[in-house]
């Protein structure tokens, strides 16, 4: 096999942590809504923001559901629509990107847990001559966001394109989600591996839209290989160089 492109997850494989850990920025984030919305005029408690955060957690989990996404700033009416409907209804700008920029960032104060073998790897992949390029649903933060901390990571510069599943309005397993990638790289499923630890959303995903994959199962996601087994599996991301050489060999 040829190998020209690849494309990579975010959550659980780039990194050692996996899409749950989003949520322990939950206090951070309300904390600083209750501050932002004091300064409105609007006095909510922190009791009535957490059952806000939950209700809007149900909102997503039924789009999430249908293989949907939405931008960050439907997250933050929900859960303002979940405390005052009215004043989702009627939120002025001003306010509205203070809300998302408090809802956005706290993952760039206590960030994750990158593998520390992506470097190496994506550098050594780069010098080889591949198109890399991240696929990646989102969780409560958005795709903007982390752009920077791949930033942080310097790791961002070995990716010639990122897809996040809020930017585009749709999540993996669905194959349009990888095919945007490929099309804004010029590549093709016949020569792409998809690499992630998700046995549904980048296994069964990836193989869908005919790509070879190969699964994370290593990175403390609990991901396990399944029925439906990658074309290989890898136990850290510095073994990905190894792996796509193999495709190659063969």
């Amino acid at each position: 096999m040829t190998v020209r492109a690849i494309t990579i997850d975010f959550w659980g494989t780039l990194l050692f942590d996996s899409p749950a850990s989003d949520n322990r920025y939950k206090t951070r984030r309300m904390k600083d809504f209750e501050t932002i919305l004091a300064g409105a005029g609007v006095r909510v408690s922190a009791s009535a923001l957490d059952r806000a955060y939950e209700a809007s957690g149900s909102y997503l989990g039924r789009i999430w559901a249908r293989h949907r996404d939405v931008g960050v700033e439907d997250h933050v009416r929900a859960i303002v629509g979940a405390i005052d409907g009215d004043l989702a209804a009627r939120l002025p700008a001003d306010l509205l990107a203070a809300l998302v920029d408090a809802y956005a960032r706290p993952i760039l104060a206590v960030p994750p847990t990158v593998d520390d073998g992506a470097s190496k790897a994506l550098r050594t992949l780069c010098g080889l001559g591949y198109t890399l390029a991240v696929v990646s649903n989102t969780m409560r933060t958005p795709g903007s966001t982390l752009r920077t901390v791949l930033e942080q990571f310097q790791i961002l510069e070995c990716f010639d394109y990122l897809v996040f599943s809020d930017e585009i309005g749709i999540r993996k397993p669905r194959p349009e989600i990888f095919l945007d990638a490929l099309s804004a790289v010029g590549g093709e499923p016949a020569t792409t591996v998809h690499v992630g630890d998700d046995p549904v959303l980048d296994v069964q995903g990836g193989r869908a839209v005919g790509c070879k994959t190969i699964q994370v199962v290593g990175n403390g996601s609990g991901a396990a290989p399944t029925a439906e087994r990658a074309d290989r599996t890898i136990s850290r991301f510095e073994e990905l160089p190894a792996a796509i050489q193999a495709f190659e060999a063969r």
